[in-house]
């Protein structure tokens, strides 16, 4: 393990200049107004829902400017979502992607590797998923997955790991040099508002699915989980495509900060058409519709 990557100690956050020239991490020159500055902003008050449902319409409307100007621009964009079960990544992504075109903005969340892809060069399963330009993708769990659940719970061994965590900073890198925007979340979430959130779901049938054996015993292994972040943390947190945290025990404040965050990070225009009028229709010039018994609808039980 003789490759070890020193501790970073008040390392910058921004990007240095080898990464993409879209990336800004100054507030200033991000080009929409919002109110209020979330990530700046600790407080233990919870949002009042009628203000969290307008920021996050607000939100909403310039992540559709920023998916216009990616279009546009021919970005390439991805986002990373990591963090312990339960800590909000998939809600966060949902309020993303809701008003979004799927064509340009689409979620990869990847299942259990085949017994073939678990032969290949470990990052090449995740390679067909990357975006091409105009392109962004959202990651539901990455190649990450490699330093933390597959570590925690054995599925690889050491030499796969340690090389993993050697060979991840380099992978990124190549793929900044090749044009492409990383963006990396890691949802932080405490011991006692997980507990809460899978006593939620066990409670509840809609949400019961999310929990699976690989959860509960995430549950019991708090603690390698913490040795595993801080590890994966200590060689991929780089200047170059560092980690931002998101505290998501409040999911309505992590879901604004998150958004809110990413914004900022792409400086864009705003791209929006200017509203217009809609022509009148033809006229149906002879059209006669077939006999409406003729279709089979579906039951008006509501």
């Amino acid at each position: 393990m003789g490759n070890s990557k020193k501790k970073k100690n008040g390392k910058e956050k921004n990007h240095n200049h080898e990464n993409h020239h879209h990336i800004k991490s100054s507030h200033n020159e991000v080009q929409h107004s919002l109110s209020g500055d979330f990530e700046e902003v600790v407080s233990h008050e919870k949002l009042d829902n009628e203000f969290y449902e307008g920021e996050l319409g607000k939100l909403q409307i310039e992540l559709v400017k920023l998916q216009e100007w990616i279009k546009q621009e021919g970005l390439k964009v991805v986002v990373i979502f990591e963090g312990r079960d339960a800590a909000g990544k998939g809600g966060t992504i949902k309020r993303i992607i809701q008003s979004l075109n799927p064509r340009i903005c689409r979620v990869v969340a990847l299942g259990t590797p085949t017994e073939r892809e678990k032969t290949q060069w470990y990052f090449q399963r995740y390679a067909p998923h990357l975006p091409a330009q105009g392109e962004m993708v959202l990651f539901d769990r990455s190649w990450y997955n490699r330093a933390g659940v597959e570590r925690v719970l054995g599925f690889c061994n050491d030499d796969e790991y340690w090389e993993f965590l050697r060979s991840c900073p380099y992978f990124e890198r190549m793929l900044i040099r090749s044009g492409t925007i990383i963006i990396k979340y890691w949802f932080s979430v405490s011991v006692a508002e997980q507990e809460r959130r899978f006593q939620s779901r066990i409670n509840d049938p809609t949400k019961r699915w999310k929990l699976s054996p690989m959860d509960l015993k995430s549950r019991e292994l708090w603690v390698e989980y913490s040795k595993a972040k801080d590890e994966m943390f200590a060689y991929t947190d780089t200047k170059i495509c560092p980690w931002y945290v998101v505290p998501s025990d409040d999911k309505k404040k992590a879901r604004l900060n998150c958004i809110h965050h990413l914004l900022s990070l792409i400086p864009y225009k705003d791209l929006t058409p200017e509203p217009f009028e809609l022509p009148q229709r033809p006229d149906a010039k002879g059209y006669v519709r077939p006999p409406m018994d003729e279709q089979t609808f579906v039951p008006q039980v509501y």
